[in-house]
């Protein structure tokens, strides 16, 4: 393929091709040249031109296929259009010759084509260049065009399009000619040629104004014939050029021309409303002959007409725009609905006919009003739509109060309105549906009128009006949930009033079980007592059915199905009237089979339709019940549900003998019964009816085959039946397209009705159907049979084999004794049936039986494989597969595949070949590769089958046959990959385009073929690079082929090939393709599209982007695309899209595009994507912007008429997103949200205004969040004050996500001050409207939060500000204080429990908050966070936030623990269900409790902490518990909380109360804290843990949990799975500290129990003393009973979890192993000094032998992480974990045990040994020197010397190691090391025992004097040498402080002269540096200081050294001013006890 890569076609290597090959190098050759001409510049084209021009005239001869030809033209063009021009009129002269050949071959026919094709090509590229030769070419066309075949006609129609495009107005002379052509192809046999046709004469309207002026009328017609008989495809083509010409006709743009020609008439828009609506009522007969035939009242509409014609309805509005239909709506809408009116009879002729008019009505108004206008114009249009009802409402009313009841209900008026009504209210319903809560104000508006309308409708004779105004009424609840009750009641109130009317009785039962469907949409619900009062009435209506004959019917179907729908609600609601709807069941049915014997003789035809309806109508409502009520189907229900069963199947069989008495009355309510019981044994388990089994499947044979069914329907039994990707070879109206609406009726075939709701009321409940749309049952004769199928299934599996054999043979039977049609029918329901069994068993995993069985199955099959029906074949194919799957033999399948291959090597018929083909593609997909011999044979008859060119079926079926064995054969398809392969492209490249269903087939096996070769489409070597190469040229055909679903395909393919091979695919091609087809027509390829771009940003989003803009940018025609990417860039098109699509699964792809485009690109586009979302947003605030026009249904829009569009966009548009829709808005601020999550993960910038403002300047295109800020709560404030309830919700999480993000951000130009806080107006503003009456709860719920957020992140310093966000939080109080009855009754009681539970944890934040903030403020020392937190505080006084709370504490605290008893009764195990209060409890209703649940897991933590806090304030002491809370209605808090209830004992002592309290708090956090699930979050986990820290803050609860040693246990158990279980740091820690409390309060039990007994016992001899602590008098702890055990383990987990070493199962010994000590993060040092914290407490809990057994433990640990993690830090620190093991030592080593006699000698033994521990840390062990910091180490030998009694440390071998270590580190050169060592010493040689002290003296003070000596030879240098001489000079101090009398003098002596030298005189210090004056200054001070004390020693010295004397005075002479001002500092800080200096320089002077 790589010699093809050349501009001029490289002739060497294309001659040594073969056929197919050299037809790919072409193609190949072409593509390239196309981008190469581009590419390359004019003057080196120009000379190559002619011999280029030469070889492609050239290729015309060797006959190019059609994807060769197109390209070939292109490239012809192209080359002239770069090129010269000169020698273009040879060339067109050529193609005129080829053109005029006689030749009529058909392989003379390629070249023919291609010649057509390139005249197009070149007119429309080089256009009016060509002018004067254009006549005689359209002539030689048009010429050629009589004698063509139906391909030429196709390609001759396209390329006249290009002529006429390229030319423009200058082709006026041949319009006429073009023209009249055009109009025969549009009516041509061939489809392909009528689209072609269509688009040629849209391109002609462009100029040619007679068609829509003089012509009008006649295209008109002429498209209405094309209708007729058309497929989709021509439907969409016709659609839009009519619709087009008829927008054009009224825009009327050449108007100046029209004026100057002859006067052309002017089309008004009632003339062709008139002409569009003629079409639709009498098609194309045209207007003379169908009066005729009306007269006859024969001729009726084809359906396929009338879907075109509704087609060209929406096209025509929507060419027009949104603007032009917002003014024009009135009259359209009455246009539309007077299309069903009774002035038209035709289009309601018949019940079938009305359903499907009224469908296409249906959809015009959809996509127009739905899909065109803005929220604003949808909310007029309502209104309008309104006034329409109430007009024909008015009109009924006048005819109904007509005194003579017969004459009133004949009258044709009645059903003259009917159709129009349910039309309009149908799409009212849509209307209000879609709007969802913005819709609010249209039914506030009173003048509207709207529910009072739709209401009074309900009342309409015709029952499909009121089961539209049910639906209705339904749509309105889903969409403002709060008119869900209020209609509820209102329709009750009326079905209670009005019983006495039929239509009242089911209109207002229609309305109710609407309504009760609408509930499960709804998440806020309704109220619970609803369920009793409609269960009442529906009892009512059914028991008093029987006393009005004229009401009996009426009255039995509404009571079923009020029952009905009430069972849709589910079990919470259902089981309180179980017991009542089982009993109703049981006495429809007759008791015994004699009764029902006797009932056949009894009665008369209306009594029997009455029963017959009843018992449909209980069948109904149990079906109902085990569909939604699952969770109530116990054992015990089953068996009272299935007495009635057997009678029902009786009365089943009796029915033929019922119908056949009373004759056609009861034919309807028969067949519906029928499909009721039917419906029902469905969804029972086959055992249930085990009984009745046989007699079931006589009726089931019996329907199946009865005498009377006329219509064969296979449209709706057999798509389920075969496989979902076997569908899309049969008709294109089985696959999902945007019309599908309307297309179904097509589907259908003429004699079937439409689905329509008038055929199941009881669907109108059922709303789990697609979207929005309209349930849409289809007849009961129809659905009874496709119930009859699948129950077939179900029984023939559960028969025993002999009835199996005998009920198949006998349906086969059945199919041989029929003819004609009646035999299609009956084979078409037999092996439907058969197909469900066979389905039925393979999903069981059943046994099909013996080999008789298999026969009759096989022979059904067989038969249908080859019948004419294609769907029928489709499904016995699969049948076919399945048989050969639950047979389950080899050699069965074998021979199942033999038939097969015989038949098809025989057979010539298309039937048959199609059938088996697919029949082996089948057997692969269930039964995977059957052997390789196989594969082989069947890929061999496949190839053959699909290159048999006369039956493109035949390609088709076997090329989709083919790509299911290469998706089932995998890895052994291999070898047949490249014959495969090289097949698919030869016929890509020669299948006509007019054969599209085979190209589509050719991609299914080109991405089948992809998909099986998977990465090894990566390689390298040749064979796989020629395979990619293939692939890709493949792709390129497909992309090209004019069929959107073959492009579809094309996409897809191109999608698994950028998986597997990414670096082959050229992505800015593929995003071209991709972004020119985002608005396709085509649902199926835009789905396509997005399918693909989801997968390409998931990895490059940044490119796909760009790419996309870079197109925008540089193409030159305008891209089709509404979305305009040049403006908003590719992710704006994606919006813009996502709000006009409908398709649930397209809006999917479309918003996880955006996600993941978001997620990789929102920090470097920041502005871009803030600016789509506020884009968006901020349409919500202004409506005003004008409707732009869609150009959805028009693929070329903007180029067809740029005066529409201009006239739609006025003003330069002022936004890219004009009127978003409600949803739309939604996700654009989920987005805003998604964006700050993935700033959070960037740059710290991005939350730091003054970096970010930095880094701004420094380069502009840096952007930050931070800098957005106002734009963020912006567009938070905009959608939380929207009218859109979803929308609040959205921003409201927005604004509290800012809040939380920004909160601590401080304002660099107010310091002091944080960013938000010049931000509170607008969130006050945005939260205050959420607080009003009418908002739902969850908003205000939400809203609450915020709020606490606010307030809690101390953004506001000020209380009066702080105050407005708070007043709406006591509002909040106040209102929820009734309890549970307190809120609307609007909702169900679970809302209202998820409001007052919102305010209430939203309190708690604040009152956690106000809390923390007092307490640290009130120790600001110990707090670093404090420093942060008064940043944001300012001003505000600590307490202001508490005493706000404070006021409303009472009130709180009560309701605060009512919510937690009411928690902690809801977690109770279902167990103890029976002692749950009957009621419920403070804040849920014992019905709701299950829904309730979730709403106390989400708050409860908060509420449980803020509790545990006030009861610590109040320390437990509050005398009365009842206080504070005077303006309860009533007392909230539960009995058993507070006070007992008056009739239970007397009130509670204060003690018990707090036991109570103490033990809820408690209990709720065990109970939480043990049982983890994996969804807590960790809120929840730190507010527990939080909770128990404030209880345990306190000494009364603290000495509960100190007597009670189990209890402390158990805790300390859940805590230590905490720690466990989770590993963040904060919950560790928070669990450290309450175990630490733990240990407190065990600690002073002990204390406390030891002073009672010394107290009692005073006199008694201290020997008797029992031992208190753990241990008593033995020292053992076991575990499991001891706290200090558990203490231990959770202690030890922390610890090795942080330091691996100290474990010595890991270190291999229990001996120090050599490892180098670490530093841990921050976390875990703050983890291990908890963790010996509690080390160090425990002795304290110990009685002294207690204490002696786990002494060894706490030192190990201790000692080991001081040894572990003594790192050496600069300036000689600690590190925070060294520091903490000395603290712990300290506290250990002077644990009172180590003095107690009992305990003494043991621990002084122990003591030693860490001694002893820590030094050998010094020594290297194997030889290696540890890295340990001496003076971590020094510090915890002087901890011993120090805190231990002398005995320890004594002993002469370790006295003389640890002095050994001292002067070891004396001489380290380390500076530090020196001070610190020196320091140590100090403390050492103060010791005031001198057995301790004084050995340290001697040793040591010779070395300290030498080292002085030293320094003050070589005077210090820096500040650490003078800092490690004053610490000397200290040392000697202390000596001669500590020295006896006759040392002293010595001592001093020796100190003097040092001192001295230091000083200067006063010439001296002028110069000195700042270390010798400080020196000066420290030796001057100490002399001062030595002198009087010592005053002889230093007198005696003076007098023996005159030097120093001398040297003295000098000095205290220059430093005489100094001293004066030094002297008072020095008194304070030096000689305090003393007398003053002054005094002492007279002494000694």
């Amino acid at each position: 393929m790589e010699l093809a890569h050349s501009l001029l076609l490289n002739e060497e290597a294309y001659n040594q091709l073969g056929e197919v090959q050299k037809a790919e190098f072409i193609f190949d050759w072409l593509r390239y040249l196309e981008k190469l001409l581009v590419a390359t510049s004019r003057s080196d084209v120009r000379e190559i031109q002619k011999t280029l021009v030469e070889q492609l005239l050239s290729l015309l001869n060797s006959s190019p296929g059609p994807p060769t030809r197109k390209l070939l033209a292109k490239n012809l063009a192209l080359l002239y259009s770069i090129g010269d021009t000169f020698s273009v009129y040879e060339t067109i002269d050529k193609c005129n010759d080829l053109i005029r050949s006689k030749d009529d071959s058909p392989s003379y026919l390629p070249t023919k084509l291609a010649a057509v094709v390139c005249l197009g090509s070149l007119y429309k590229k080089l256009g009016r260049i060509l002018g004067n030769t254009f006549t005689d070419t359209v002539g030689n066309i048009l010429r050629a065009m009589k004698s063509a075949e139906s391909q030429g006609r196709y390609e001759i129609m396209l390329s006249l399009q290009n002529i006429l495009n390229g030319l423009g107005a200058a082709a006026t002379p041949c319009y006429r000619d073009v023209y009249k052509a055009a109009r025969s192809c549009l009516t041509d046999r061939s489809m392909a040629v009528r689209c072609a046709a269509a688009k040629c004469l849209l391109e002609l309207q462009n100029e040619a104004v007679f068609m829509w002026s003089t012509d009008l009328d006649s295209v008109a017609t002429l498209c209405f014939k094309s209708f007729e008989g058309s497929n989709y495809d021509v439907r969409i083509s016709v659609s839009k050029l009519l619709g087009t010409v008829l927008a054009n006709a009224i825009i009327s743009k050449h108007a100046g021309a029209a004026a100057s020609r002859q006067s052309i008439r002017r089309v008004s828009l009632e003339d062709v409303l008139e002409l569009l609506g003629t079409g639709f009522l009498r098609g194309s007969s045209g207007f003379l002959r169908a009066s005729g035939d009306m007269l006859k009242g024969t001729s009726s509409v084809s359906r396929d007409v009338r879907v075109g014609v509704t087609q060209a309805y929406v096209v025509f509005i929507s060419t027009l725009g949104g603007a032009w239909l917002e003014k024009n709506f009135a009259a359209f809408l009455s246009h539309i609905l007077s299309l069903v009116s009774q002035s038209h009879p035709k289009a309601t002729q018949t019940q079938i006919d009305a359903v499907c008019s009224r469908r296409c009505v249906s959809f015009i108004l959809r996509a127009t009003v739905g899909g065109l206008l803005g929220e604003k114009a949808q909310i007029a249009a309502a209104k309008d739509i309104c006034q329409a009802i109430w007009k024909l409402k008015k009109v009924m009313d006048a005819v109904m109060s007509d005194g003579n009841l017969e004459t009133r209900l004949g009258s044709a008026d009645v059903a003259a309105s009917q159709h129009m009504l349910v039309c309009a209210l149908q799409e009212l319903g849509n209307l209000i549906h879609s709007l969802g809560t913005t819709a609010a104000p249209l039914l506030q508006d009173s003048s509207a009128g709207i529910l009072d309308n739709v209401i009074s409708v309900t009342l309409h004779p015709s029952i499909s009006v009121r089961l539209a105004a049910a639906w209705c009424l339904c749509c309105i609840a889903v969409a403002l949930p709060s008119y869900l009750t209020p209609l509820l009641d209102r329709c009750l109130e009326r079905l209670t009033v009005l019983k006495s009317s039929p239509e009242a009785v089911t209109g207002f039962s229609f309305a109710v079980a609407a309504l009760l469907g609408a509930v499960k949409h709804c998440p806020l619900g309704i109220p619970h007592g609803k369920g009793k009062i409609i269960m009442a009435l529906a009892e009512d209506l059914l028991c008093s059915a029987a006393q009005n004959s004229r009401l009996s019917a009426q009255r039995t179907q509404a009571g079923w199905l009020l029952i009905a729908a009430l069972m849709t609600l589910g079990p919470a609601f259902v089981s309180h009237h179980l017991a009542r709807v089982l009993l109703l069941w049981k006495c429809v049915f007759p008791v015994s089979p004699k009764d029902l014997e006797t009932e056949k003789s009894r009665g008369d035809s209306f009594t029997w339709q009455v029963t017959l309806e009843g018992r449909a109508g209980a069948l109904c409502a149990i079906k109902s019940f085990v569909a939604h009520c699952g969770d109530l189907l116990t054992e015990e229900v089953i068996q009272h549900l299935l007495p009635p069963l057997p009678c029902a199947v009786d009365l089943l069989t009796q029915l033929s003998s019922i119908l056949k008495t009373y004759g056609s009355p009861l034919k309807t309510p028969s067949v519906v019964y029928r499909q009721r019981l039917y419906e029902l044994l469905i969804l029972l388990s086959p055992e249930t009816y085990e009984g009745n089994l046989s007699a079931i499947l006589k009726e089931l044979a019996a329907d199946l085959t009865a005498p009377d069914i006329q219509v064969a329907a296979s449209t709706f039994l057999l798509p389920p039946l075969c496989h979902q990707d076997d569908l899309l070879i049969l008709s294109p109206l089985l696959q999902e397209t945007d019309h599908r609406f309307i297309e179904e009726q097509l589907l259908l075939g003429s004699g079937i009705a439409c689905g329509s709701l008038e055929y199941d009321p009881y669907s109108i409940y059922k709303k789990d159907v697609e979207g929005d749309s309209v349930p849409k049952p289809l007849p009961p004769t129809l659905s009874v049979t496709s119930s009859a199928v699948k129950l077939f299934g179900v029984v023939c599996a559960h028969v025993g084999e002999a009835q199996r054999l005998l009920i198949l043979e006998q349906l086969l039977d059945s199919i041989k004794h029929t003819k004609g049609a009646r035999q299609q029918v009956v084979q078409l329901h037999v092996v439907s049936s058969v197909s469900s069994f066979l389905k039925y068993v393979a999903g069981s995993k059943g046994q099909l039986g013996p080999e008789e069985v298999r026969r009759p199955v096989l022979a059904l099959v067989m038969g249908a494989l080859e019948s004419p029906n294609p769907l029928l074949r489709c499904a016995a194919a699969e049948a076919w597969a399945r048989l050969a799957q639950v047979v389950d033999d080899g050699a069965f399948t074998a021979a199942l595949a033999q038939v097969s291959f015989d038949k098809l090597k025989s057979a010539r018929d298309a039937v048959t070949r199609t059938g088996h083909s697919l029949a082996l593609g089948s057997l692969h997909r269930y039964l995977g590769g059957i052997s390789s011999q196989h594969l082989n044979s069947c890929v061999g008859i496949l190839y053959t089958l699909s290159q048999d060119s006369t039956s493109p079926d035949v390609q088709t079926w076997a090329l989709h046959s083919l790509s299911l064995i290469i998706d089932s054969a995998g890895p052994l398809y291999y070898t047949h990959a490249e014959p495969t392969l090289s097949l698919i492209i030869m016929l890509l490249l020669n299948v006509p385009p007019t054969h599209a269903e085979v190209h589509q087939s050719l991609g299914r096996c080109l991405n089948a073929l992809i998909t099986t070769l998977g990465p090894e489409l990566q390689g390298n070597s040749t064979s796989v690079s020629t395979l990619r190469s293939s692939c890709l040229l493949g792709c390129a055909v497909m992309q090209d082929n004019p069929d959107c679903l073959v492009q579809a395909q094309a996409i897809s393919c191109l999608q698994q090939l950028h998986m597997f091979a990414p670096r082959h695919v050229n992505l800015s091609s593929l995003v071209s393709c991709l972004c020119v087809n985002l608005c396709s027509p085509y649902l199926l390829l835009r789905r396509a599209v997005l399918a693909c771009l989801r997968q390409l940003v998931q990895r490059e989003a940044a490119e796909v982007s760009e790419h996309a803009v870079m197109l925008a940018k540089n193409s030159r025609e305008e891209l089709t695309l509404d979305a305009n990417i040049r403006e908003v860039g590719l992710e704006g098109a994606l919006l813009t899209l996502l709000d006009k699509e409908t398709d649930q699964k397209l809006c999917h792809d479309i918003k996880e595009t955006l996600n993941h485009m978001l997620t990789s690109m929102a920090v470097d586009k920041l502005s871009f994507w803030l600016k789509l979302c506020k884009d968006v947003l901020a349409a919500s605030a202004d409506f005003v912007t004008v409707t732009c026009v869609d150009t959805m249904q028009e693929e070329e829009g903007d180029k067809g008429d740029d005066a529409s569009v201009l006239t739609s966009r006025k003003d330069g548009r002022p936004h890219p997103f004009t009127n978003p829709r409600w949803a739309t808005r939604v996700f654009a601020a989920e987005c805003v949200c998604r964006i700050i999550n993935q700033c959070e993960n960037a740059h710290s910038a991005h939350f730091d205004v003054a970096l970010a403002q930095e880094m701004k300047k420094k380069d502009s295109r840096n952007d930050f969040l931070v800098l957005h800020l106002a734009d963020l709560i912006r567009m938070a404030f905009m959608a939380a004050t929207d009218h859109s309830d979803q929308l609040r919700l959205s921003g409201l999480e927005t604004l509290l996500v800012v809040i939380r993000r920004f909160a601590t951000i401080p304002e660099p130009e107010f310091p002091g001050h944080v960013i938000l806080e010049q931000y509170q107006a607008n969130v006050g503003a945005a939260l205050r409207p959420a607080f009003t009456s009418e908002t739902p709860p969850d908003v205000t719920a939400k809203a609450c939060q915020v709020c606490s957020a606010w307030i809690a992140s101390g953004v506001v310093s000020d209380l009066n500000d702080i105050r407005r966000v708070h007043q709406l939080l006591v509002a909040s109080l106040t209102k929820i204080q009734v309890g549970k009855e307190a809120l609307s009754h609007l909702y169900n009681e679970s809302a209202s429990t998820m409001e007052i539970l919102a305010v209430l944890k939203a309190w708690a934040e604040v009152y956690i908050i106000a809390v923390e903030r007092h307490k640290n403020h009130r120790q600001p020392l110990k707090t670093p966070a404090c420093s942060e937190e008064s940043v944001g505080n300012g001003s505000i006084s600590p307490d202001g936030l508490l005493d706000l709370v404070h006021a409303d504490l009472g009130t709180l605290s009560r309701l605060w623990l009512a919510a937690l008893q009411d928690f902690a009764l809801l977690t109770l195990p279902s167990e103890f269900a029976s002692q749950l209060p009957v009621e419920g409890g403070a804040f849920y209703t014992a019905e709701t409790s299950e829904n309730a649940k979730l709403h106390y897991y989400n708050s409860w933590a908060l509420i449980l902490h803020a509790t545990a806090l006030w009861l610590t304030s109040t320390g437990f002491v509050v005398a009365d518990p009842d206080e504070g809370a005077p303006n309860l209605s009533r007392p909230v808090t539960p009995t058993s909380m507070c006070q007992g209830s008056s009739s239970g004992p007397a009130v509670k002592s204060p003690e018990d109360v707090y036991t109570e309290r103490f033990h809820l708090i408690l209990g709720i956090s065990v109970k939480f804290l043990c049982s983890l699930r994996s969804d807590a979050t960790m809120e929840s986990i730190t507010a527990c843990l939080h909770a128990l820290q404030a209880l345990l803050d306190v000494p009364w609860p603290r000495s509960k949990i100190g007597s009670d040693q189990d209890l402390g246990i158990e805790l300390l158990n859940v805590l230590h799975r905490v720690i466990l279980t989770r590993e963040s740091p904060s919950i560790q820690l928070a669990s450290l500290e309450v175990v630490r409390q733990i240990i407190c309060a065990a600690q002073e039990h002990v204390k406390e129990k030891r002073r009672s007994a010394e107290v009692d016992d005073g006199a008694a001899e201290k020997e008797t003393l029992p031992e208190f602590g753990e241990g008593k008098d033995t020292g053992g702890l076991v575990p499991g009973k001891s706290l200090v055990f558990a203490t231990l383990e959770l202690c030890v987990c922390i610890l090795v979890r942080q330091l691996p070493g100290l474990n010595p199962k890991l270190t291999g010994s229990p001996g120090v192993k050599a490892t180098k000590p670490q530093m841990l993060s921050e976390d875990g040092s703050r983890l291990v000094s908890a963790a010996l914290v509690i080390l160090s407490e425990l002795p304290a809990v110990c009685s002294p032998e207690g204490s002696i057994s786990i002494l060894p433990t706490i030192l190990y640990l201790t000692i080991g992480v001081l040894r572990e993690t003594a790192v050496k830090l600069p300036g000689g620190q600690l590190s925070s974990t060294v520091a903490a093991s000395l603290q712990a030592l300290k506290g250990i080593l002077s644990s009172p045990m180590a003095r107690a006699e009992k305990s003494h000698t043991a621990w002084t033994d122990l003591l030693r040994s860490a001694l002893t521990t820590i030094l050998d840390c010094w020594d290297p062990v194997d030889g290696t020197h540890q890295e340990l910091d001496e003076v971590s180490l020094l510090t915890a030998v002087t901890v011993f010397i120090l805190s231990t009694s002398p005995e320890v440390t004594t002993i002469p071998c370790l006295q003389k190691r640890c002095i050994e270590k001292f002067k070891a580190t004396l001489e380290i050169k380390d500076p530090m090391v020196q001070i610190k060592t020196y320091q140590l010493l100090l403390s050492i040689f103060q010791y005031p025992n001198p057995a301790v002290s004084y050995p340290y003296i001697y040793s040591l003070v010779s070395s300290i004097v030498e080292k002085l000596q030293e320094i003050d030879r070589r005077k210090p240098e820096d500040t650490t040498e003078l800092q490690i001489f004053q610490e000397g000079i200290k040392v000697l101090e202390a000596l001669v402080a500590v020295a006896e009398e006759q040392h002293r003098s010595q001592l001093v002596a020796c100190l003097l002269p040092i001192l001295i030298s230091f000083l200067l005189d006063e010439n001296a210090l002028g110069s000195a540096t700042s270390v010798m004056r400080n020196l000066h200054d420290f030796a001057l001070q100490n002399l001062m200081q030595i002198g009087p004390q010592y005053s002889s020693v230093f007198k005696s010295v003076m007098a023996s050294s005159p030097a120093l004397k001398a040297r003295l005075e000098a000095a205290i002479k220059g430093n005489q001013e100094t001293v004066k001002v030094k002297t008072p500092t020095s008194k304070h800080t030096k000689n305090s006890g003393k007398s003053s200096s002054i005094q002492l320089k007279t002494n000694f002077l």
